[in-house]
């Protein structure tokens, strides 16, 4: 059995809240997909991602939620998903039984729950899909005031690691000038952008101001994730978040 490597959300959820997060550690798969590549659309065998993806179905008791996703800010109720997976890049649950699951290799995942476990989502917010809008439509999703909210930002880029042209600052800052603040020029036209902050800002405006996690990069680790930015070809990584019975 390969060695694993899960990662729990570290936040005051209710206990009825379960969350589980893979890295790369874990599967099956071999090369620039090594080990637990979850995606079945990135060129690796078939077969290798059908049973890394039992792997984790073995874990959960569960078949996850899965997404065709699009970097747009579509939302899918997780417990309707079935064998054909919905262009969406964010799903919600309101009950047990359903496992809302978002693919990334830098992109930010971000987990969301209520203080009393009514409900939990989970985003796919690459930087298009954040700056349009996916936290605002997940939230809005879910039903409840932002302020019984809490969120959780998984493994992502980090700060140091994501360069970007003056066309992505300006799709933000046009959208809120406070944006601006996570933009650090480097070079004429050029930037570090901290996408982190730039899901906290989105949040916060929201209401929702337990905000959680944030501090991992996807590109600098590179032992325990998948990175597109840094590989190109490369595997994928799944954060899940589900309401236990």
């Amino acid at each position: 059995m390969p060695a694993k490597d899960w990662i729990e959300a570290d936040w005051p959820a209710p206990p009825k809240v379960r969350t589980l997060i893979t890295t790369r550690a874990g599967g099956v798969s071999q090369g620039p997909y090594a080990s637990l590549n979850l995606g079945a659309h990135v060129g690796d065998a078939p077969e290798a991602v059908a049973a890394n993806r039992a792997l984790l179905r073995d874990e959960l008791q569960a078949e996850p939620a899965w997404l065709n996703q699009v970097h747009g800010v579509a939302v899918a109720d997780a417990a309707s998903v079935g064998p054909i997976p919905p262009n969406a890049d964010a799903s919600f649950a309101r009950a047990p039984g359903a496992v809302c699951a978002v693919m990334t290799a830098d992109c930010l995942p971000v987990l969301l729950c209520d203080e009393q476990g009514q409900a939990v989502a989970a985003a796919h917010a690459g930087w298009r899909g954040l700056c349009d809008g996916v936290i605002e439509a997940t939230v809005a999703a879910m039903g409840l005031p932002p302020a019984r909210l809490m969120a959780w930002l998984g493994p992502a880029i980090g700060p140091d690691a994501f360069e970007v042209g003056a066309e992505v600052r300006q799709a933000f800052v046009e959208k809120d000038a406070a944006a601006a603040a996570a933009f650090v020029e480097i070079d004429h036209g050029k930037y570090l952008a901290d996408i982190y902050a730039l899901a906290r800002l989105r949040l916060e405006k929201l209401g929702v101001s337990r905000i959680h996690g944030g501090d991992f990069c996807t590109v600098i680790d590179r032992d325990r994730f998948f990175s597109y930015r840094r590989d190109r070809i490369t595997g994928r990584m799944a954060s899940l978040i589900w309401l236990e019975a």
